[in-house]
């Protein structure tokens, strides 16, 4: 288990990219810390999931 937004999440093993895509984010719109460090977009795709670890996903939204 792994918090997301602090909530508890079954995620581990998964890679941030293929929970984001199956979570409904737009990976280009969100930043995302991990055990309080930014995660930089192009690591995503490889950035594995891991049993206690704490994410914060951030969603930017346009407007005016």
């Amino acid at each position: 288990m792994l918090k997301i937004n602090g909530e508890p999440q079954a995620a581990a093993g998964q890679t941030l990219a293929a929970y984001l895509a199956a979570a409904g984010y737009a990976a280009e719109r969100v930043a995302v810390e991990r055990n309080g460090e930014i995660v930089p977009k192009a690591q995503y795709a490889a950035c594995v999931l891991q049993d206690g670890d704490s994410l914060e996903i951030v969603s930017f939204v346009g407007g005016g």
